[in-house]
C-alpha cells in the first residue's frame, strides 16, 4: 500500500514538471503539451510541443524529451526510464516510445480523436511489437484538460 502511494506521488511530482513544460509551450502559441522523461528519479529529457515554432511536424513534447535524453546519453535506447507526458501519446509518439525501449509511459489527460494507447487503441498491446511498455494514464488529469481547454478558448 505504501509503495503505490510512494508511486503515486512521484507520478505526480514529475507531471507537474511536464505541465510547467507545457504552459512555455502555451506562451509561444503552441498547443500546451509537455512532457519529461525519467531515470532512476532525475530528469533526463524535457520538452513540449514545438511544431509551430520549429516548423517541424514531429516536434511533440514526447519527441523533444525523448531526443533531449538520448542526446545527453549518447544512446538511442532509453532502457529503465519513465515519460511523463500531459496528453496521451499519438501513433507517432507511441512508435517512438517503443523504438527508444521507453519502460513505462504515464500520461494525464486523455486525447480523445488521436489517443493511441487508450482513446483510439491500444497500442503497446499490439503483439507484432518486441518491447511492452507498462501505461498509467488519468495522472492530474484535470489540470491538463484545463490548460488545454483554457488555451482553446483562448485561441476562439
Amino acid at each position: 500500500m505504501q509503495e503505490q502511494s510512494d508511486q503515486q506521488a512521484q507520478d505526480e511530482f514529475f507531471m507537474r514538471k511536464a505541465l510547467c513544460l507545457a504552459e512555455q509551450g502555451a506562451a509561444l502559441g503552441e498547443v500546451p503539451v509537455g512532457a519529461v522523461l525519467v531515470q532512476n528519479g532525475e530528469v533526463i529529457g524535457r520538452g513540449f510541443n514545438s511544431p509551430i515554432t520549429l516548423n517541424d511536424p514531429s516536434a511533440h513534447a514526447e519527441v523533444q524529451a525523448i531526443r533531449d535524453a538520448a542526446t545527453r546519453l549518447c544512446n538511442y535506447r532509453l532502457p529503465g526510464t519513465t515519460l511523463y507526458v500531459t496528453l496521451e501519446p499519438c501513433h507517432m509518439c507511441a512508435g517512438l516510445i517503443v523504438h527508444a525501449r521507453i519502460a513505462r509511459v504515464v500520461f494525464a489527460a486523455n486525447e480523445p480523436r488521436a489517443g493511441a494507447v487508450a482513446s483510439q487503441g491500444c497500442f503497446f498491446a499490439q503483439p507484432f511489437l518486441n518491447h511492452r511498455v507498462v501505461m498509467t494514464g488519468g495522472v492530474l488529469a484535470q489540470e491538463s484538460a484545463q490548460l488545454l481547454k483554457n488555451f482553446f478558448k483562448a485561441r476562439r
